[in-house]
């Protein structure tokens, strides 16, 4: 029992310390996930080690579970800030009744999920300005474009076999909407410029990239967000960047996204709302995501309930007050922030390359 704790031990903190290496090794990003398991697991591994034999063993015994305690709080200092705990860092909206607000449903809706009439009443009942979906094919669109076209009358469609799919429908104008493929060649992001019944305008981004998987590293992944990130940057009007990102909101990855972009995320402070996996409760963590610029301003926040895909929709209501966007701390980059970013989009567009070429001589395109 003993010997089993201490081979528990060894291999919970090399799952907590191997996420420091920055690597696109899809071995080592997966374990930026779990940072919240591992905490718990080697705590219960450190209370019963202690518990049953005690520190009795020397300098040796106390050096190892000195680590096995820096690897907890190694892990946890990930997840605090997603906790109430932290400082909040996207304000509330103090306007009494907010005049310039868009309400955005970001949902996963798993293209094997056939519960197409669920998802659809669930679209009907909170009733969203703008309805992002992940991961439409064509029946997907065929089951849902009747009544969302008669309810959205703008859109953006690009449903797909390839589980990367992306829909866009929209109460308020879209403008200058375009359908890029920053990095694959068969991974869709969207881009347009929302105009809300006020005239005021945001830009809006969407994206879906690969999450790390077996044999599947993530340069593309870390790629396809940078080059998001530096595209608001850049942009003359605010914005807002949402999707099913395939990460977790505390990786090293996400949070250059936001230093690189100057984004905020509404979550920090204020708890995980984990949307994945819908059927593991034990085992969930926030993959679909929603960051603003900080000219936006709070109103509603929640994960809605499942139907069927193995995401959580998220439903989130911002008001656009610019006057108020310095009362916001977004986070920012430095230099070597941006060196990095820049090492991390080449490596990436190279893979995206890579694949792409693999992809065409599979097909025998050449």
């Amino acid at each position: 029992m003993k010997l089993t704790l201490q081979i528990a031990g060894f291999v919970l903190t090399l799952f907590s310390f191997l996420p420091l290496i920055k690597s696109p090794l899809w071995w080592i990003r997966v374990l930026d996930f779990p940072r919240l398991h591992v905490a718990i697991l080697l705590t219960g591994v450190l209370v019963a080690y202690v518990a049953l034999y005690g520190v009795t063993g020397g300098a040796g015994e106390i050096g190892m579970l000195a680590l096995w305690v820096l690897a907890i709080v190694n892990e946890l200092r990930y997840v605090y800030y997603f906790t109430p705990l932290a400082p909040i860092e996207a304000l509330r909206t103090e306007v009494e009744v907010p005049a310039n607000c868009v309400t955005l449903m970001v949902s996963n809706v798993r293209m094997t999920n056939k519960k197409y009439e669920k998802f659809l009443q669930l679209v009907l009942r909170t009733d969203p300005d703008i309805v992002l979906i992940n991961e439409p094919n064509q029946a997907w669109y065929d089951h849902l474009q009747p009544e969302l076209d008669k309810r959205f009358p703008y859109a953006i469609k690009k449903p797909l076999e390839n589980t990367y799919g992306m829909l866009l429908f929209s109460k308020f104008k879209l403008l200058d909407s375009e359908i890029r493929f920053m990095v694959e060649d068969d991974i869709p992001s969207f881009f347009t410029v929302v105009e809300l019944p006020s005239g005021l305008q945001f830009d809006l981004y969407t994206v879906h990239p690969q999450p790390p998987r077996l044999m599947q590293n993530t340069e593309t992944r870390e790629a396809e967000l940078l080059i998001a990130a530096k595209v608001v940057k850049k942009s003359p009007h605010p914005s807002i960047v949402a999707g099913d990102l395939n990460d977790v909101a505390w990786s090293s990855t996400t949070k250059l996204f936001k230093q690189i972009s100057g984004m905020l995320d509404p979550r920090v402070g204020r708890g995980f709302f984990n949307t994945y996996n819908a059927y593991i409760p034990l085992f969930r963590y926030p993959l679909d995501h929603v960051f603003y610029d900080p000219s936006f301003r709070l109103v509603h926040m929640e994960r809605l309930p499942k139907f069927g895909s193995d995401h959580f929709p998220i439903l989130i209501t911002l008001n656009y007050e610019p006057k108020n966007q310095e009362e916001q701390q977004p986070p920012k980059a430095d230099a070597e922030d941006h060196e990095e970013a820049n090492e991390l989009i080449q490596e990436g567009l190279e893979k995206g390359e890579e694949r792409n070429g693999e992809k065409k001589a599979e097909n025998g395109i050449k």
